[in-house]
This record gives C-alpha cells, sequence and structure tokens, in this order.
C-alpha cells in the first residue's frame, strides 16, 4: 500500500474562537485555518458546536443500521450509478479512485472493501433520499435528518471562516454559494479484515484519493486506519488518529480550484491501523464523513486574493459544480 511514515502533523484548531469570539479572535482563526489548509489540506476542530452527544448517537445508529440483515438494508438501495448517490450501498459497489477516468484502468484497482449509507439535504429535490422502510429502524430517519442540520451548520461557519481568511468582497461569499446546503451525510461500516491482506494490498479499505467537493467534516471511532499523504513527499502516507473531541476537516478539489491551489486537496486513504499487528484481525471500523459542495450551478473559478496578472496567474478555467462533480462521480460505481 506504499510507504507510511510516523505520524502526521495536522493541526488543532479552537474553533469556539470563531464561533464566539471577538473579532481578532475570529481573524486568528481564520489565519490558523488558511495555514492548516496551505500547508497540509486537513485540520482537526475542537469545539466545533457538533455536540457530543450527537456524535455518539450517530455512532450508534450507524452500528445499528449496519448490523441489519443484508436484505433489510437492501430495501434502501443505492440506484446504478453515480448520479444519484442516495441509499445503501455494499461492499465492492464503491471504487475510490484518485483522478482515473479511464474504466479498465479502474477495473485493476482493489474494490474499497466498506458498505455505505448515503442521506442528504430533505430539500434537494435533485437527489430525493432513499430510506428503509421506519418500521425496519424506527427513529433512525429522522435522528439522520437532525445530524444533518447540526453538520451543515458547521460547514457554514467554516466557509465563513474561509471567506474571513481571504477577506473576500462579501463575508460570507463561500457560505452563499452553497446556499442550497445538498450536502451529503454518509455512515460508513468497514467489515473485519486482515491485517495481513492490508499490508500485502490484496484488500483496500479506501483507496488513496482526494475528495471533489469543497469541505469534508470526518468523524472516526476509536480503530484508526486512515491516512493523510504527506504533502513534501508523494507517496508517504501518515497516520491521521482520531482525537476525542475533534472533527477532522479537509480541503475537496473544487475548493482547491476555486482558491488556485493555495489550499490542498490532499490524498488520503484508510489503510492498516498503527496498532494493529501481522496476523491479527483488524475490527470493525465506523466513519461519518460529511461531504460539502457549492450548488450545482456556481461557478468554480479563482477566487479573489488567490491569483494576479504577476506571479499567480489563473490555473483553471471556470467549471459549474453539477459539471465537475458528474464526471467524478460515474468513476465511482461499478
Amino acid at each position: 500500500m506504499g510507504s507510511t511514515a510516523a505520524s502526521s502533523e495536522i493541526p488543532i484548531v479552537d474553533f469556539a474562537k470563531f464561533l464566539n469570539g471577538s473579532g481578532e479572535e475570529k481573524e486568528e482563526v481564520a489565519r490558523q485555518l488558511d495555514s492548516a489548509f496551505c500547508n497540509v489540506g486537513f485540520v482537526y476542530l475542537k469545539n466545533h458546536g457538533v455536540l457530543k452527544e450527537l456524535v455518539e448517537e450517530c455512532f450508534s445508529w450507524n452500528k445499528k443500521f449496519f448490523a441489519l440483515p443484508q436484505e433489510t438494508k437492501m430495501l434502501a438501495p443505492h440506484p446504478p450509478g453515480g448520479s444519484h448517490h442516495r441509499g445503501y450501498s455494499g461492499p465492492g459497489a464503491e471504487k475510490v479512485t484518485q483522478h482515473i477516468y479511464d474504466k479498465d484502468e479502474i477495473s485493476k484497482q482493489n474494490d474499497d472493501f466498506k458498505e455505505s449509507f448515503e442521506s442528504g439535504n430533505i430539500h434537494d429535490t435533485d437527489q430525493p433520499n432513499i430510506w428503509p422502510p421506519d418500521d425496519t429502524l424506527p427513529g433512525f430517519r429522522p435522528f439522520m435528518e437532525t445530524f444533518f442540520l447540526s453538520c451543515s451548520a458547521l460547514v457554514h461557519n467554516v466557509l465563513d471562516a474561509l471567506s474571513l481568511a481571504l477577506h473576500t468582497p462579501s463575508p460570507n461569499l463561500l457560505s452563499s454559494a452553497h446556499g442550497k446546503s445538498r450536502f451529503q451525510l454518509r455512515i460508513l461500516h468497514y467489515p473485519p479484515v486482515a491485517a495481513d491482506q492490508l499490508k500485502d494490498s490484496k484488500r483496500s479499505r479506501i483507496n488513496a484519493h482526494s475528495d471533489f467537493g469543497s469541505l469534508t467534516l470526518l468523524f472516526q471511532d476509536s480503530v484508526g486506519g486512515l491516512e493523510v499523504e504527506d504533502p513534501h513527499q508523494p507517496g508517504i502516507f501518515r497516520p491521521a488518529p482520531p482525537i476525542e473531541g475533534t472533527v477532522l476537516v479537509n480541503i475537496g478539489d473544487l475548493m482547491a480550484r476555486w482558491s488556485n491551489d493555495r489550499w490542498r486537496s490532499t490524498v488520503h486513504r484508510v489503510g492498516l491501523p498503527e496498532r494493529a499487528g501481522l496476523g491479527e484481525m483488524v475490527p470493525d471500523r465506523y466513519s461519518i464523513p460529511f461531504f460539502a459542495t457549492p450548488d450545482r450551478d456556481t461557478i468554480v473559478e479563482a477566487l479573489p486574493g488567490c491569483w494576479d496578472d504577476g506571479s499567480r496567474p489563473r490555473r483553471y478555467g471556470p467549471v459549474t459544480t453539477f459539471e465537475y462533480v458528474q464526471m467524478r462521480m460515474e468513476t465511482l460505481y461499478n
């Protein structure tokens, strides 16, 4: 699976100072986020505003859902292809890649050994949610809808902090470009797998990839296994372990384009946890990523403050969110 170095150098930022602090404190948090995303592409946020009790309850629902019989989970099936990204996907249905668009090349990669369930904004008519029947898991749907709103609020606050970091013409320029909150809440389950298979690349929990939206929030359980590519040493992956009370936030490809590569969309993967011994079984892993993308008709092009007519020319032409996301989604599903 490539080389792994000792540990990541992802900074921890106290987000309470942005949520509740003075103007100077908000500026300082904005500078810290800017630095983290320029240098690493990832940041741990503590005091982020998503209640600990809600996160714990979401992990509980995560385990309950994936403990259902397979035929019950398939009552909410992910539609074929990647245009409608909702519902349940079984192991092997999704194959994450890194900027590979040729189907023959994709077929050579390991399938991701995981299962997932996707939901989104209840007002998103383009991608309506696909829920299991209420009597199969009572309370699941209303909780997930509530948790979506809490994560959505955090995304908009982070976007406001990034607008402040760039001193954009409008203080909520980035947030307003995500005004319809067409985001995606995913719960993930990685079944047990032999450590030797992960080490020898016979299995992959998630292949190395970058996210293709604007921001991703990630809540991890205690198992570990997330690895982030060293931005200064391509091919070297460093553990990004769970830190209690934090959410891990990373930049996606669209935000990297938007910032004219000021902010890094860093490659990452899920592999062998640090503490796993060879010859052992790596236990179930559960995680909760929350993916943000701009509104579908948003034109993504270099933001003010990220380019000039001299040493920092525009690197990318304009693209709409819809055009870019559809291109990437079509590669994910067999």
